[in-house]
């Protein structure tokens, strides 16, 4: 494909071949059925040596490659988090890929940054974040709540560490038991440890207790360890609980420590007023991250970071090499100052597209449609008085378990749950995830796919309710 004809031809094809798959996407399994290696043992050892037909490689695509994919953007993906996308990301994303932009620095791409700065007060705007805070689009929340922490490092120590490495200090991270992996990944890869981090007891609803942060913090002090940063948990992975973010936010600032703020998947909710409790407190975080790739409909990769004080984030990560120096150092906003990343993606441009093209009523009511179908079917599994809600339903997520028998031990339930889960993903027909809530094998239904809607809901209930029952039998 060397030639703008065969580009054209070829790409013309490839558009349909994409409206194709969403037309169709409902009949395929959506989790993969392959078998380890399965795919890998498909492909040649080595790359070809003559260029090969286009036709030939669609082809190969569609044997060898779509029989591995699991299609997140099927309306019976309930696992996990939603990964979403939707058409005006997807154009946005074809855009990005045509422009091939490497937008590292203002002078790079000017469009680039100052849409990015445009699109990060637009989300604090829908959002009713401080307008005083400064956002920039990372590829995920585990970058960064590691640039969260990286900052808290550099900020308790006077930006000593960076300087001359670590030097006896005794560092303290604190979340919850039922915070995100990333923030023991984060804390190891910033040279804390992970003995370093502190993870305290939740309530009954997995949130966070004050109480057991406030005693860990002035134990610490007491024993010569440095707090560096407390992370609270608007929607925790497992069960979307809510950390109060009110009363950790006092805590951390009778200590002055860092609060971070892991909103990755509830934070999209804050569009919605409705929803703004969860951040009373806010103005006394000092970052906070929510991704518009799970639930406001921008595809991977697309997370927002919002800081109180952007020098702070600035002085961490600032190298200046001179090959990296402009006319406008100091102007502008380089992003490539404010993470880990020197090379950056136009990640802006398709948020644009899907802001635009949405518009935040539409956002909002597909969320609220969303959370609707997750409380309809939570209502619907307590009435058959066969299953339990495992957690509150927060958002558009439920926990739940089936319990064919009150009498059974936690053990055999777990054992029942486990066996449903294996054959309601082996039907094909939709995806759950799972977790372990204090011990209990629990079941995930997430109820926020890009096009999902209420008969494909009630469809996944009808299936649930019929493997059940087989099992009880």
């Amino acid at each position: 494909m060397t030639n703008i004809s065969e580009f054209k031809k070829n790409a013309y094809e490839l558009i349909d071949w994409i409206a194709g798959y969403y037309e169709n996407i409902g009949d395929y399994p959506v989790k993969s059925r392959v078998k380890p290696k399965e795919i890998y043992n498909q492909l040649p050892a080595g790359p070809p040596l003559k260029s090969e037909e286009f036709d030939e490689l669609m082809k190969d695509f569609r044997k060898i490659i779509m029989p591995g994919i699991t299609h997140w953007q099927h309306p019976g993906f309930f696992a996990y988090f939603p990964a979403n996308t939707s058409f005006p990301s997807i154009l946005g994303e074809m855009l990005t890929a045509a422009l091939g932009a490497q937008c590292m620095k203002w002078e790079t791409s000017p469009a680039a940054a100052e849409l990015e700065e445009a699109m990060m007060n637009w989300l604090k705007q829908m959002t009713g974040l401080p307008a005083s805070f400064q956002g920039v689009i990372q590829d995920s929340a585990s970058s960064s709540t590691l640039c969260a922490i990286l900052s808290a490092r550099e900020n308790a120590t006077n930006f000593q560490v960076n300087q001359n490495g670590y030097v006896n200090q005794k560092f303290r991270v604190y979340c919850s038991t039922e915070a995100h992996s990333s923030v023991e990944k984060a804390v190891k890869i910033a040279g804390i440890g992970s003995k370093n981090l502190v993870k305290l007891g939740t309530d009954d609803e997995f949130a966070l207790l004050p109480e057991e942060l406030d005693k860990a913090i002035q134990k610490d002090i007491k024993e010569g360890y440095l707090p560096l940063c407390v992370v609270a948990a608007l929607g925790t992975t497992s069960s979307t609980a809510v950390d109060p973010l009110a009363k950790i936010a006092e805590i951390t600032s009778k200590y002055n420590i860092w609060l971070h703020v892991d909103a990755a998947y509830a934070g999209n909710v804050l569009i919605l007023p409705e929803y703004r409790w969860m951040i009373q407190g806010i103005e006394m975080a000092d970052s906070i991250v929510f991704n518009p790739h799970k639930w406001m409909f921008t595809n991977f990769d697309c997370s927002a970071y919002f800081v109180k004080d952007h020098d702070k984030l600035v002085k961490t990560f600032q190298i200046l090499p001179e090959y990296l120096k402009t006319g406008t150092d100091g102007l502008v906003n380089d992003y490539s100052d404010w993470g880990v990343q020197l090379g950056r993606r136009f990640r802006a441009l398709k948020l644009w597209f899907v802001l635009r093209c949405f518009g935040v009523e539409n956002l909002q009511q597909m969320l609220r449609n969303h959370i609707s179908y997750a409380n309809f079917f939570a209502g619907e599994v307590q009435k058959t008085g066969k299953f339990e809600l495992m957690a509150p339903v927060k958002f558009a997520l439920v926990c739940f378990r089936y319990v064919p028998d009150k009498s059974m031990s936690d053990d055999e339930l777990n054992a029942i749950n486990e066996k449903l889960l294996q054959q309601i993903n082996s039907s094909g027909k939709i995806y759950l995830s799972h977790t372990r809530l204090k011990g209990k094998f629990t079941l995930r239904l997430q109820a926020g796919q890009t096009n999902v809607q209420l008969k494909h809901v009630e469809e996944a209930l009808k299936l649930i309710m019929e493997l059940a029952g087989g099992i009880a039998q």
